[in-house]
């Protein structure tokens, strides 16, 4: 199967750092939270957003270099 001109290609790699980039900001705060030392709920919050954009300015920089080579 033959892709189009423009169409995204999705690498398991691709999909994994997606999988992380989504379930990390709410699974770490959590985990934290249970295992390390209770936080309040806006603690969680900030934690999770902080979380959330680390995260995707990390995808942006690894896979933007692949983005670029494709038609």
């Amino acid at each position: 199967m033959e892709r189009k001109p423009g169409e995204p290609i999705y690498l398991k790699r691709h999909m994994l750092g997606l999988a992380l980039a989504i379930i990390s900001p709410i699974l770490l705060p959590l985990l934290c939270h249970r295992y390390i030392t209770p936080l309040t709920f806006d603690t969680i919050i900030i934690a999770g957003l902080l979380i959330a954009l680390i995260g995707s300015i990390a995808l942006y920089f690894a896979y933007r270099s692949s983005a670029q080579n494709e038609p």
